[in-house]
């Protein structure tokens, strides 16, 4: 008994706590050297520079926003590709740690949004997996290289919706029966396979 104590007190004093849940707007303009403490690297291709996070050769090791994003949100940022196959990905809702253990068809935790994947061949919203059926997707437009983009997406009681630039329609739109909420969808994740991606300006907004 007296071990086992030992043991969870030896855990709890290591264990890193996350910052609190964000419940107001939270900002994050990237002005400074690192990616900083409020993230979690699951795995290497993530930098700070010039003002902004790049993104390159991450093969799915999403970089976590460690505080709780809320179920019903406001999510804007400034993205852009500097890579003619485009490929710009965010994971939203997942569990805040995992990733792609072996560079096989990745199975996320969250909604994955990505304009120009596959060499800048469609853009999807897609539940789990983007392989999967549960995808709202497109074929146009292309991301344009070293074009800056402004996505908003929202998501309110069952539908989760994607807006680019000043489109009054959404550029795409996921109506799920079965929300991912709750416990071990809570986390934002800045994603990446390959091509060099680019990420400033979050705004997140409770709703």
């Amino acid at each position: 008994m007296r071990i086992a104590w030992l043991v969870l007190l030896v855990l709890s004093a290591c264990k890193v706590m996350d910052p609190p849940p964000i419940r107001e707007l939270w900002t994050d303009a990237f002005e400074r050297d690192a990616v900083g403490g409020n993230y979690y690297a699951s795995g290497d291709g993530y930098r700070v520079a010039n003002g902004a996070l790049g993104a390159r050769g991450a093969k799915n090791h999403p970089l976590w926003l460690r505080r709780k994003i809320p179920r019903d949100v406001r999510i804007e940022l400034d993205t852009w590709s500097t890579d003619p196959r485009g490929d710009i990905k965010i994971e939203v809702f997942g569990d805040g740690h995992s990733f792609d253990p072996d560079g096989g068809a990745y199975l996320a935790t969250g909604y994955e949004l990505i304009f120009g994947g596959w060499s800048n061949s469609k853009s999807i919203i897609a539940r789990l997996d983007e392989h999967g059926k549960d995808v709202a997707q497109r074929t146009q437009p292309k991301v344009v290289p070293n074009q800056r983009y402004h996505w908003k997406i929202e998501r309110k009681a069952n539908q989760l919706t994607w807006y680019i630039d000043d489109m009054e329609t959404p550029f795409l739109q996921l109506v799920d029966p079965r929300p991912l909420e709750g416990m071990g969808h809570e986390y934002l994740g800045f994603n990446n396979w390959e091509t060099d991606t680019w990420f400033d300006n979050l705004v997140i907004s409770p709703l």
